[in-house]
């Protein structure tokens, strides 16, 4: 037994669907501007912009329905709903033709945003990561394996904020898909078991304050439910 200076800190677990057992969370990787639609509205051209890779914590993960406190060091704080991949085998140098075999399952997922932060970081040329690695930044559904819902490549993906619709668009509209993600962050890194991806989001981003709540959802899995307090 390894001896250590204090415990460790425990691993981030996500509730699997239909099962006791739970995902434990290793790493989380998140693509950015991967919706033609929210590439435009981020003022850019769809097709001089490549989808950029930025990670949050494992620990960053909120389960469905917990309240979420507004961040410090923000005034423009933003919900993004995303599809997210569940990795389930140690994946290295995949081909796109070979990268859905490594899935585990799917879930529904929303990138918290501190944007006033990211566009003053990105104005600077400086790295993102305080404004999206934050506590608490990665609300997250129950995972659905693949056996029970197959592999998500098209279908409704939303989000309401207080009933009122924001975001609706659909899954095939990803300018890099499932696969293409998977084959590309294996070139980068080792994908181990645990590894969670948010896969972007449509357009429609918009800010929430305290007492908001935002629902959001993707065909085929469940709907995600976070307050702001």
């Amino acid at each position: 037994m390894t001896n250590t200076v204090f415990p460790a800190q425990p691993t981030p677990l996500v509730d699997i669907v239909g099962s006791d057992e739970k995902f434990p969370v290793n790493r989380i990787y998140c693509v950015g501007l991967n919706y033609a639609d929210h590439v435009v509205e981020f003022g850019e051209d769809p097709d001089k912009v490549d989808p950029v890779f930025f990670m949050k914590p494992g620990d960053a993960v909120v389960a469905n329905g917990v309240d979420v406190p507004y961040p410090q060091h923000t005034e423009n704080f933003h919900y993004e709903i995303e599809l997210v991949i569940a990795i389930g085998k140690e994946a290295y140098n995949v081909s796109v033709e070979d990268a859905e075999d490594y899935v585990f399952g799917y879930a529904v997922g929303n990138d918290l945003t501190r944007r006033d932060m990211q566009l003053a970081l990105k104005d600077k040329g400086m790295p993102w990561d305080p404004s999206k690695g934050f506590d608490m930044s990665a609300p997250i559904t129950e995972i659905h394996p693949v056996e029970e819902v197959g592999h998500i490549n098209e279908g409704r993906i939303w989000l309401s904020v207080n009933g009122d619709v924001k975001q609706d668009g659909n899954i095939n509209q990803m300018i890099a898909k499932n696969a293409q993600i998977i084959s590309k962050l294996s070139e980068l890194y080792v994908l181990k078991p645990g590894d969670l991806i948010y896969t972007g989001t449509p357009s429609g981003i918009g800010p929430v304050v305290p007492g908001d709540v935002m629902d959001g959802g993707i065909d085929g899995l469940d709907t995600l439910t976070t307050k702001i307090v």
